[in-house]
């Protein structure tokens, strides 16, 4: 099951872009929680802890109890978006969606790749990654952590693809059977041109200059040759 942990809120009653950027400057993001049969709700988080706590999860299938300052008991949410600032490291807005138990969820799985193939240490191919996580559906208690396959016995030419993925009758796959997970191959060789050294340089011009000078004498030997 995946993992859950807790994140402090704030109610949030003022919105659009001037509140923002107060918020902002005060330490805090924005950020919004809705869910099915209810009205989407404001709320702001602290920019420091929010930032601390997204880099050590997987913030994909991490199920967040958003303990809301005000409210009798938290509210068992996953992130369904993140928005962040485009050239610099920073988040700017937070979206939450409100779970609800025995009710089915999407959300994306990472899937981590164990072991080393046979095909990399014994035929110096290397492991080719296609696909980093797949999309599932199943209810919050059912949420896998992660899914593991191993690579260990993939040969030269070898590959796993989705239908290689095991996560019992409780969690649907909702990405394509034959979808290729990871390959192994032969690296590609690319033929790189040799780098012209000064020297060679030099002597390529030399021989450039001394056939111009022997095409320029033999014009003038034919020219004097008509003068005569």
């Amino acid at each position: 099951m995946s993992k859950t942990t807790e994140l402090k809120a704030q109610p949030r009653a003022d919105t659009g872009k001037e509140a923002a950027r107060k918020l902002r400057a005060g330490g805090r993001i924005p950020a919004v929680m809705y869910g099915k049969d209810m009205e989407a709700r404001g709320l702001s988080l602290d920019l420091q802890e929010t930032q601390y706590l997204f880099e050590r999860i997987s913030v994909e299938n991490t199920i967040l109890d958003l303990v809301i300052e005000g409210d009798d008991e938290p509210v068992r949410t996953l992130i369904r978006e993140i928005q962040s600032y485009p050239h610099k490291p920073g988040l700017l807005h937070v979206d939450f969606l409100r779970i609800q138990k025995g009710v089915a969820v999407e959300v994306e799985i990472p899937i981590s790749l164990e072991g080393v193939p046979i095909g990399v240490r014994e035929a110096g191919g290397i492991l080719e990654t296609i696909i980093n996580e797949i999309r599932v559906k199943c209810i919050p208690s059912k949420i896998p952590e992660v899914v593991s396959l191993d690579v260990t016995d993939l040969a030269v030419g070898d590959s796993l693809h989705v239908s290689d993925i095991d996560l019992g009758e409780d969690v649907d796959i909702l990405v394509e059977a034959d979808r290729t997970v990871c390959s192994v191959q032969i690296p590609k060789v690319v033929e790189v041109e040799e780098e012209v050294s000064e020297e060679e340089l030099e002597e390529g011009l030399e021989d450039v200059e001394g056939e111009a000078e022997a095409e320029a004498a033999s014009e003038d030997e034919a020219s004097a040759g008509e003068e005569g």
